[in-house]
């Protein structure tokens, strides 16, 4: 049958299974638009305040229910607004298709109105993109995007769609598509056997587990793994959720905001096993001093990071659950007790630790755990409050972190946590953001009310950029450039205003029962609480130094 470019966008889009859209209408998307209002029924359509919001809340979406978020946005600058998004899901793996439209052939390359090449913009931050100038190959475009976006190491595609495009007609015909079946290919017999025997000639193993975990959905070989291993984990910040967080091996986060019982053993083992992580600079500190005393063996679906950051010993490509389940099969369980003893001293010997006598981050941090039940879904911004959350949430589950950790995207959250809770929205959904953090993409609070999403967006607000004053305290002579924020902005009040509910805390006494009612309201919270400009994290890593060389406050006293 024919139809229009649009009705096969639509139709195609259904093909995928695709439930909802996060987007902003425009000109040269117009007929898609007016073939979607045609499927409100079939196809969820969430219009965000901001482009940027779209595309952050696809990617929580798709963080939350391990599907393919989509988004989508008119020509010139509602496509340049999706490009923070884009490069945030890039960073992080996270499968996503943005979908835009741009002028009719006939006027591109011509600075028509609201014309700009949004593929060669995006080039080097998607998997793959493509500029569709003919009906007949929307199809096929469409198919592929998603196929691209979900199989091996996710990441996002772009399809830009010329006007043209949307309105001429062309041939369709319905496809069921194929499984994206896990990737299997490079996994080598020889690696398998090589991976075996550095285990068990270890004495002092340590597992580092990456996103790449959480992606492949590994928990459960995770698990065995790590339990016939008999090996103390640590995760990066990415990893977060894909081993249980109240796991007596768990040693806590890894690198520059780990703990310290994480850095000391990393840098004390004599097998480093990495699971589906790529050696972040945040999470080796001086390369040349990382795990100085260790063999390493790195799991990964992409061969372009072994030996990227760190020089490894031994690798095995593939898909993290496939590679986990043969060497589970293999494994004899093994026995470090010793080992394993020395680490539950050092986690006794360097606890995480605050003030208890004020209301502080890790605090908050602390009572959302106790009041959730350690069941939430937690999505934070970036900066102090996202480290606090690594620290003092335990994870238990997978998918219950989602925060932006290659390109620590201010703004992220708050938009995420709405995909985030639209995906799954059996879940308590939290956003955790600092006053910067917040004021970047407010303007979402009004989605969510105009929905009636049931967010909480709880802000840590220390009237400062936190994390940058923390560096400025510490490495630049206290001056404080550009990091205070003293003016007049009451968040309880706006939150009022966009037709949410505004709760202020001051004190700790406050925040439980405020949380609690929160909890309750079935409408998006907002809870504005105050806390003292100097509060810091730790421990730290400074930057270019060994992880083994982490201080705490006390350290610095």
């Amino acid at each position: 049958m024919k139809l229009t470019g649009s009705q096969i966008l639509i139709e195609c889009l259904k093909e995928q299974g695709v439930d909802t859209i996060f987007g902003y209408p425009g000109g040269a998307i117009l007929n898609v638009y007016d073939e979607l209002y045609k499927h409100s029924n079939e196809i969820r359509h969430i219009l965000t305040s901001h482009e940027q919001g779209a595309s952050h809340a696809a990617d929580g979406y798709a963080r939350a229910t391990g599907k393919v978020g989509v988004c989508m946005a008119t020509s010139g600058p509602g496509a340049t607004n999706l490009v923070t998004g884009i490069a945030t899901a890039y960073m992080d793996s996270v499968p996503l298709v943005a979908i835009t439209a741009n002028v009719g052939v006939s006027l591109l390359g011509r600075d028509s109105f609201q014309e700009i090449d949004i593929a060669g913009v995006t080039m080097p931050i998607t998997k793959h993109n493509y500029i569709v100038k003919d009906v007949q190959q929307l199809a096929d475009v469409v198919r592929s995007a998603f196929r691209i976006a979900k199989e091996g190491r996710p990441g996002p595609v772009l399809i830009d769609i010329t006007k043209n495009a949307t309105a001429d007609l062309a041939e369709y015909t319905p496809v069921v598509p194929e499984p994206v079946e896990p990737s299997k290919g490079y996994i080598r017999e020889a690696d398998l056997e090589q991976a075996i025997r550095m285990i068990q000639k270890s004495k002092k193993p340590f597992i580092f587990v990456g996103g790449g975990a959480v992606i492949s959905n590994a928990s459960e070989e995770l698990k065995e793994f790590v339990e016939k291993v008999q090996a103390p984990v640590t995760d990066s910040l990415m990893g977060k959720s894909a081993f249980d967080g109240t796991h007596e091996l768990y040693c806590g986060m890894l690198g520059m905001h780990g703990t310290k019982a994480a850095n000391f053993g990393v840098s004390q083992c004599d097998l480093l096993i990495t699971v589906g992580a790529r050696f972040s600079d945040r999470v080796t500190g001086n390369p040349k001093r990382f795990a100085k005393h260790a063999k390493i063996l790195q799991i990964d679906v992409d061969p372009a990071e072994i030996n990227k950051n760190i020089l490894v010993d031994a690798s095995i490509i593939g898909d993290v659950k496939e590679v986990l389940k043969r060497l589970n099969a293999r494994l004899e369980e093994y026995h470090h007790n010793e080992w394993i003893n020395y680490m539950k001293e050092l986690k006794e010997k360097h606890p995480l630790k605050y003030d208890q006598n004020a209301l502080t981050g890790p605090y908050i941090i602390e009572e959302i755990y106790k009041e959730t039940k350690g069941d939430a879904l937690i999505v934070t911004e970036v900066g102090q409050h996202q480290m606090w959350a690594a620290q003092y949430y335990k994870y238990s589950k997978p998918r219950t972190l989602l925060t932006s950790g290659g390109l620590g995207t201010m703004g992220y959250g708050l938009g995420a946590s709405i995909g985030a809770k639209i995906g799954r929205p059996d879940k308590t959904v939290i956003n955790i953001a600092g006053d910067g953090c917040f004021r970047m993409n407010m303007n979402e609070i009004a989605t969510a009310a105009r929905y009636n999403i049931p967010i909480i967006q709880v802000v840590i607000n220390n009237h400062v950029l936190g994390m940058v004053r923390q560096w400025q305290t510490l490495f630049y002579g206290q001056r404080y450039a550009q990091t205070v924020l003293n003016d007049a902005v009451d968040f309880v009040k706006l939150a009022e205003a966009m037709g949410a509910v505004g709760i202020r805390v001051e004190k700790k006494e406050e925040f439980a029962p405020a949380l609690q009612k929160a909890l309750t309201l079935g409408k998006p919270v907002v809870l504005d609480c105050i806390i003292d400009s100097d509060d810091k994290v730790f421990p730290m890593v400074p930057a270019g130094h060994a992880i083994d060389e982490a201080f705490d406050q006390d350290d610095i006293q």
